[in-house]
């Protein structure tokens, strides 16, 4: 971000949320962008229907992606960048004039001495930390990024309340992630909260899932936008909510109605009668439980 021009062409190595977002940053500054991510798809931690259609979009806006790709070597020639990778066996190299790693972050404790006053750090360098972000050394507490919990802005700031109240009050509270949401500020935005379909699976829950078009969707349909995808996942047995992801304009801030449903534990006929603005990309959530049950295409347009 402190670049003195824009590069006319930049390889991304890293598809989730930061190589992602700078990436398409740069594509919309007017430089050739080629995103190069080793896992099989972009947004690799998101649902697949989400991936798939960020691609889409992705390459309708000339952005190249090589996913499934490992990169071998990266070198310096003439004033430009050579990057060579692997996929499916058939070597390939790109060129650009710039090249952005995106490929996370890790605690930057080194140097601080935590050995030496009994703190425990784990194999990339965060601090352990239990439930309510106490250290090995019960007068010491860790909050943020550096205890290579997620790392998001808000995820910090729960922390530093916690660590506050936990440190001076003896509060005793602890950190849930179970509503944490994940958002990733693309064009359309990706914004996902509680279990992907996959998650559900892993842990054993017997789930069932509806994918709905933003095609479906009466604000996408006046924003001309339809582009984008909204997924409930929902157990079986109980047709509780374990996961909402979506994939459009203004999800970032829709996704709060879904937080405050899991956090409630709300079933998916209880989501698909609620109520919700007609005219708003929050009504996605309600029309994407309603698909559970029903047709939303032959809905009329404030229909509940």
């Amino acid at each position: 971000m402190t670049l003195d021009h824009v590069p006319e062409s930049l390889i991304v190595i890293g598809g989730n949320a930061i190589g992602l977002e700078q990436g398409q940053l740069f594509a919309n500054l007017g430089s050739t962008v080629t995103i190069v991510e080793a896992l099989p798809r972009i947004a690799p931690f998101e649902e697949p229907e989400i991936s798939e259609a960020l691609t889409t979009i992705f390459l309708d806006q000339g952005i190249e992606v090589y996913a499934g790709a490992r990169i071998d070597k990266v070198t310096r020639d003439d004033g430009a960048v050579r990057l060579s990778f692997d996929r499916d066996g058939d070597g390939r190299e790109l060129r650009g004039e710039m090249v952005l790693v995106a490929t996370g972050r890790r605690p930057n404790t080194d140097g601080l001495g935590l050995d030496s006053v009994g703190v425990n750090v784990g194999t990339v360098g965060e601090v352990v930390v239990d439930e309510g972000l106490r250290s090995s050394n019960p007068r010491i507490w860790a909050a943020g990024d550096v205890t290579g919990h997620p790392q998001f802005v808000y995820v910090a700031g729960m922390h530093g309340s916690i660590v506050a109240d936990n440190a001076l009050d003896d509060a005793g509270r602890r950190v849930d992630y179970r509503t944490m949401p994940r958002v990733t500020f693309t064009s359309p935005a990706i914004a996902s909260v509680g279990m992907t379909d996959e998650e559900a699976m892993e842990r054993g829950i017997t789930c069932e899932c509806r994918v709905l078009s933003l095609a479906q969707v009466p604000r996408a349909i006046v924003n001309r936008d339809t582009r984008g995808v909204a997924k409930i996942v929902a157990e079986t047995s109980t047709g509780r909510v374990l996961g909402v992801h979506l994939l459009a304009d203004g999800a970032p801030d829709a996704i709060l109605a879904a937080v405050y449903a899991l956090e409630a534990n709300f079933t998916v006929d209880q989501l698909a009668t609620i109520w919700a603005p007609y005219l708003t990309m929050a009504e996605a959530i309600k029309l994407t439980a309603q698909s559970f049950s029903r047709d939303v295409a032959t809905l009329s347009c404030c229909a509940t």
